[in-house]
């Protein structure tokens, strides 16, 4: 079940932090960040990825301030990382997830 959570901005907007199955598979969780303008918004970006499947039901898993601060930084406000390392790698954009790997 994935985790996640959201936290509510003073101008109106969301922050939504959510913990899925990795697209590229092998049981490794991704976390995504999302800014909108509500939770379904969110929610809905996150399907568009292909995520078809996206809930988020409570708020076990809130975003920290450092996501927050992150998310509200990049131009797409839709980022991503690892679940596992969490302190160790930088957030992505999601259209890196997306896009195929280049040949070496």
């Amino acid at each position: 079940m994935p985790g996640g959570g959201y936290c509510k901005l003073p101008g109106g907007s969301v922050v939504v932090a959510i913990s899925l199955p990795s697209p590229a598979g092998g049981g490794a969780t991704v976390r995504f960040l999302v800014h909108a303008a509500n939770r379904a918004r969110a929610l809905t970006r996150l399907r568009n990825l292909g995520f078809r499947a996206v809930y988020l039901r409570g708020n076990a898993e809130p975003p920290t301030p450092d996501e927050i601060t992150a998310v509200l930084h990049h131009p797409d406000g839709l980022l991503w990382r690892p679940d596992q390392t969490a302190g160790a790698e930088l957030w992505h954009p999601a259209r890196a997830l997306l896009r195929p790997a280049r040949p070496a």
